[in-house]
């Protein structure tokens, strides 16, 4: 791993972290600072870990060995890729963060729905709603919870243009509001619209991280080489 002595605002810090499952290491972090004070996209190949990273770091899951600790408030909300529907309403469904934040009135989620565009659709079935539609809901849940820190797992997968344009505006806002992201992503497009900072993860490790600039660039390991070579001929 590259670019190790970055001084960040606020941050996250891994050390000897490993994740298992079924007797197979998922990551392994023996040192880290991960920053949580700007757009940082987490990026590498499907099964590289990313999924089970943002997990860590949200603490929906603990290490099987060592620490993460945080430099700030860990408010944080977690947004999965493939996040379940009640069969409800979207208010219904938005109305459910108030279980956990009982400080959410009914005008905050009016809000909300408004905000991420959904107001037409406040009375509509949730899980019949487009994925387009079923994400933005996602974010309003996350919204609700005015986190310090958003991670975003594939925000965009298999969602049109416009779908798209709309969520990359909504993660902006999170951004200019205060809420800093962490978000992972296979189109690198994307990822250099959005992000200020990469954490390249290939087979659990992170193998480079630092500004989005040079590491586009001017990669400095072999595996993110390859992984921006691959990537960018599929797109």
């Amino acid at each position: 791993m590259v670019n190790t002595a970055e001084k960040f605002s606020k941050f996250i810090e891994l050390k000897n972290v490993s994740v298992m499952s079924n007797g197979r290491t998922i990551l392994s972090i023996p040192h880290a600072m991960i920053p949580a004070d700007r757009i940082t996209a987490c990026i590498g190949p499907n099964g590289a870990g990313k999924t089970t990273f943002l997990k860590l770091l949200d603490g929906l899951i603990k290490p099987d060995t060592g620490t993460v600790t945080y430099s700030f408030k860990t408010n944080t909300a977690l947004v999965l890729h493939h996040t379940p529907m009640i069969k409800a309403s979207a208010r219904t469904n938005l109305s459910l963060v108030a279980d956990a934040y009982p400080n959410i009135t009914a005008a905050d989620i009016h809000q909300v729905l408004e905000k991420v565009g959904l107001r037409s659709l406040a009375s509509s079935p949730a899980h019949k709603l487009s994925a387009g539609e079923r994400q933005k809901l996602c974010l309003g849940r996350a919204l609700l919870q005015k986190p310090h820190l958003v991670l975003l797992d594939e925000p965009t997968a298999n969602l049109d243009p416009n779908a798209t344009d709309q969520v990359e505006k909504l993660i902006r806002e999170f951004d200019q509001n205060g809420s800093d992201i962490i978000f992972s992503s296979h189109q690198l497009a994307q990822v250099q619209r959005l992000a200020q900072y990469i954490i390249f993860i290939d087979g659990g490790e992170i193998k480079e991280k630092g500004p989005a600039g040079p590491f586009f660039s001017d990669p400095q390991t072999q595996a993110a080489k390859r992984y921006l070579r691959q990537e960018l001929l599929s797109e």
